[in-house]
């Protein structure tokens, strides 16, 4: 296992299990013409609307795709051709808030309060916990899983507890996706002026504390618990980058100075990370001793931009644009792009270039394509490219974005959520062909609420990870 996780994806089918370390119990805004909020909204489709118009209605599919189950929701991470049902990551639903006060619209900050208090429902109305925490996923609509039995119940069980995912085995609590809803809060805190956003936020901080802090040799914040409640041992780069974000915020806000101490733990993890030699930071460590040294991901280097703005350290963004770069084209062995088409960015570590193109990357999954665009991570570079601002930045991250949008526009057609036909040209898929992370799992060519919500944060100029 790694030391490293964050966005969500997806692995063999009968069950799809997803994630960049699996972590469950079997391992111990509407914006123009779409209506805001309500049951039974209806999606126009994109016409000549923009880009981010047509990426926002997707984020409002995924938010009303269960209109029968009550206000208090969720959004759907995939489309249903994922194989994932309704499951609804926490990090993708942080990152769609985000993306939704990034776009300064009364009905974006209307969406976001919705999928905020949702998350402040998780908290307080946990099936087994009391203390804080967020699960790595929940369900929010009804399904009839693989073998046959009947999920029936939406975000909110019957019972008033929130609908954890157990039937993936999404039930563990990872320091990364609780930085991030802890991320999503504060901004709804700052936004609002609304105290119970803070409150929730400042539990998250003090979960993560009292769970994840360690006194290893390399120091930072360990990656959280499993289905179990049992600790499990890695410490991850990306993990202590969204932490010097969120304890950063928590600083701020609160002005009380133990925050800005956890900070510097965090951060002085993530520098022990980095390899000058290379100009690059590693993933992590396995024990806390030794730092894991392969596979290298793209996210530990863009989000490091993005959270430490260190110009000793902008040379990661050139590693990434040149060592994970990737064109994927019909041209390319298992590429599920059409004809006429080719996809630019970047792929999701350095092990994916070396994927075993002759196997699938889990039972019932498609062969890998080494040369697939992960999309997520491309949006990720673009907007640190942006934040940058180096003499050829902007030029990259606009070829970058076009690419995006052209993936928005012709991939993933016919596709649904909750049972619902998209409109054609909404929302972006998390990969151009199917693609091995080097990670356990994969990404495929379905929308995806955690990489319409990259695009849409590069789009506005907006950087989440800012403290």
């Amino acid at each position: 296992m790694n030391g490293t996780t964050g966005a969500n994806g997806i692995g063999g089918q009968g069950p799809a299990l997803g994630r960049r370390t699996f972590i469950g119990a079997g391992l111990g805004l509407g914006l123009g013409a779409v209506a805001l909020g309500g049951a039974g909204t209806a999606y126009a489709a994109p016409g000549r609307s923009s880009a981010p118009h047509r990426a926002h209605t997707f984020l409002a599919a995924a938010m009303d795709a269960y209109p029968d189950h009550g206000p208090t929701r969720l959004a759907q991470s995939y489309t249903d051709q994922a194989g994932l049902f309704s499951t609804a990551f926490t990090y993708d639903n942080a990152l769609a808030i985000l993306a939704l006060l990034a776009a300064r619209t009364a009905g974006g900050r209307e969406r976001a309060v919705v999928l905020g208090d949702a998350l402040l429902y998780a908290q307080a109305h946990d099936p087994g916990y009391d203390d804080g925490r967020l699960r790595q996923a929940y369900n929010v609509g009804p399904y009839t899983f693989y073998d046959g039995s009947r999920q029936p119940d939406g975000f909110v069980r019957a019972d008033g507890a929130v609908n954890v995912g157990t039937q993936f085995g999404f039930t563990g609590t990872a320091v990364g996706d609780m930085a991030w809803a802890g991320i999503a809060l504060t901004a709804l805190a700052r936004r609002t002026g609304e105290r119970r956003f803070l409150r929730g936020a400042v539990r998250i901080g003090e979960w993560i504390e009292r769970n994840g802090r360690t006194d290893e040799p390399l120091g930072g914040y360990k990656f959280g618990v499993d289905g179990g409640n049992q600790r499990l041992p890695f410490t991850s780069t990306e993990h202590n980058t969204d932490l010097v974000c969120l304890f950063g915020r928590l600083a701020r806000l609160t002005r009380d100075g133990v925050w800005t101490q956890r900070r510097v733990r965090a951060r002085d993890f993530v520098l022990r990370m980095w390899e000058a030699d290379g100009g690059f930071f590693y993933t992590g460590t396995n024990d806390g001793v030794t730092v894991n040294k392969s596979p290298i991901p793209e996210d530990t280097q863009t989000w490091t931009h993005l959270a430490l703005d260190s110009r000793a350290h902008a040379r990661s963004l050139d590693w990434a644009a040149r060592e994970l770069a990737v064109l994927d084209h019909a041209g390319r062995r298992n590429s599920t792009v059409p004809a006429g088409q080719s996809y630019e960015g970047v792929t999701f570590s350095s092990a994916s270039l070396l994927a075993n193109e002759d196997a699938p990357i889990a039972d019932s999954q498609p062969k890998p394509d080494r040369n697939g665009v992960w999309f997520e991570g491309t949006a990720h570079l673009a907007l640190a490219l942006r934040e940058r601002g180096g003499r050829a930045d902007e030029a990259r991250a606009r070829r970058l974005m076009d690419s995006l949008e052209r993936a928005q526009e012709r991939l993933g057609g016919g596709q649904t959520v909750g049972g619902r036909a998209l409109p054609e040209g909404v929302g972006v898929v998390s990969a151009s062909s199917p693609l091995d992370t080097g990670f356990g799992f994969g990404y495929y060519p379905y929308r995806h609420v955690g990489a319409t919500a990259w695009y849409l944060m590069a789009a506005a100029r907006h950087n989440p990870l800012r403290a």
